[in-house]
């Protein structure tokens, strides 16, 4: 990706000349967030996501992440850069959101121990000066050896699941032993891939 010369107005990403928001709670979310060099402001979106469905995840999560952005972009009164996210989990067939329920939460972790899980990333980024918007999507695919019953119970015991979408994370104590591999960014698999978000970042910035 070329970009316009005034990108070289800033030596590093703590110097983008913009007020970044990140439209995210998420922890994770902003730990990478962080991790890529960026300073932000964080804002949450307050949208009911179970009046948006559509059976394909892809479809799914670029709905939701732009719902969330139509809902904060009335709340900002000066020029930033405002980005929004979702990620599912796809697991043989069937799309799993965040568990509602204990025994939800238990039947999620052993679907993903026994089947390949994809997870479905979605970013939407928002320049607010220019109102230009773009987005993209980022599939990872994850494998989890199996898990013990006891660690499936102490860790929906801890509420960790309800916290992610398919029930886990990966990186958690108590799960991390049993990841096999991850075919993909895993910092996708925790909702904001690295990669593209940077260049969405980039590309509502200073375009192309």
């Amino acid at each position: 990706m070329r970009l316009k010369k005034h990108c070289r107005n800033y030596k590093n990403k703590k110097d983008h000349p913009m007020r970044i928001i990140l439209g995210s709670q998420s922890s994770g979310r902003k730990k990478i967030l962080e991790k890529m060099g960026y300073e932000f402001e964080v804002m949450t979106a307050d949208i009911d996501e179970k009046q948006i469905r559509f059976e394909d995840p892809v479809k799914l999560t670029l709905a939701l992440a732009n719902a969330k952005a139509d809902a904060l972009l009335p709340k900002i009164k000066s020029d930033a850069i405002l980005i929004t996210a979702d990620i599912v989990v796809s697991c043989n067939g069937r799309i799993f959101e965040k568990p509602s329920s204990d025994e939800e939460a238990k039947e999620y972790l052993m679907m993903c121990a026994k089947y390949s899980a994809e997870t479905i990333g979605s970013i939407v980024v928002v320049n607010t000066k220019t109102g230009a918007r773009v987005q993209g999507t980022d599939i990872c695919k994850i494998w989890f050896k199996e898990f013990p019953e006891d660690v499936i119970d102490k860790y929906v015991a801890s509420k960790d699941p309800f916290l992610h979408a398919g029930g886990f994370d990966y990186e958690h104590p108590l799960l991390f032993p049993y990841l096999d591999r991850i075919e993909g960014e895993p910092e996708s698999v925790i909702g904001l891939p690295m990669k593209l978000t940077d260049e969405l970042i980039k590309l509502v910035s200073f375009g192309v």
